[in-house]
């Protein structure tokens, strides 16, 4: 079955309508970017068309190349006395140091959750991991789960989300020297890369659930770390694009909701 990730966010972009009309205050979210790639634009513009749909003001504080980490910190600094949650988009130029950066990033503003010492709030892509499988009944306990990857966006955090779960997880690398042996025995698959088909249709099982949270430009068009032609054999299959990314930027903004809330409570 494939995942229909847009229908999704759209039940969640029905919530997060009413919760902004109770605000007193429309609810910012800042955006730190640097040379955005073909992947990052097409995602930001994705951002923006969907928060302004529902209420939501995006401000983009666009860096060159070559700004410093110094740059950063002030643009981190400065959207965050505007915002209600702050964003700094990765990937960032190979010269800055981004775990300091993340971690100037305000743990009440951090609606990507990648500051370490955010707590109290999940990830916007363990968020949509997690309300796909709920959406489709998918129990996570005692399944055997591989995530493939273990970047800060989506190898990392899902991991320790299945795990919480009490999911029995194996997280692996592109470049596991065994990848196909663990894949096939994943009953669910996540992956998070950006390798266009990197997983082919002989490296699952049948009946296997695969969350592909990957994306990368091939040819002009975002392509997911799965080939297509292992929807054949999965009993749900979220394809790219329109499976975990439309989910994805919706939990994100719900994040930005969430924050909003929690100032104007404080207030």
């Amino acid at each position: 079955m494939l995942v229909d990730g847009v229908h999704i966010a759209d039940g969640v972009y029905d919530s997060i309508r009413e919760r902004v009309l109770g605000l007193k205050e429309r609810p910012v979210l800042g955006i730190v970017v640097c040379n955005p790639n073909f992947e990052t634009k097409k995602y930001l513009a994705l951002k923006e068309k969907k928060a302004s749909e529902i209420g939501i003001e995006v401000i983009i504080e666009e860096l060159p190349e070559d700004a410093t980490e110094d740059d950063f910190e002030k643009a981190i600094e400065d959207l965050s006395m505007k915002s209600d949650g702050v964003i700094l988009q990765l990937p960032l130029p190979t010269h800055i140091e981004i775990e300091r950066l993340l971690a100037t990033i305000p743990t009440s503003k951090d609606v990507d959750v990648l500051n370490p010492n955010t707590s109290g709030m999940l990830s916007p892509v363990v968020l949509a991991i997690k309300l796909i499988l709920e959406h489709y009944r998918q129990d996570v306990q005692d399944k055997d789960v591989v995530v493939v990857g273990q970047g800060r966006l989506v190898g990392a955090p899902a991991t320790k989300w299945f795990r919480s779960e009490g999911a029995r997880v194996t997280p692996i690398t592109k470049d596991d020297k065994d990848i196909t042996t663990k894949t096939k025995s994943a009953d669910i698959l996540v992956t998070g890369v950006g390798i266009p088909g990197l997983i082919s249709s002989h490296m699952v099982k049948e009946g296997v659930v695969v969350l592909d949270a990957g994306t990368s430009e091939d040819g002009g068009e975002l392509k997911g770390d799965v080939d297509g032609a292992c929807a054949g054999k999965a009993s749900l299959f979220t394809p790219v694009p329109g499976g975990i990314g439309p989910v994805t930027i919706a939990m994100l903004l719900q994040n930005v909701v969430r924050c909003a809330e929690k100032k104007e409570s404080v207030v």
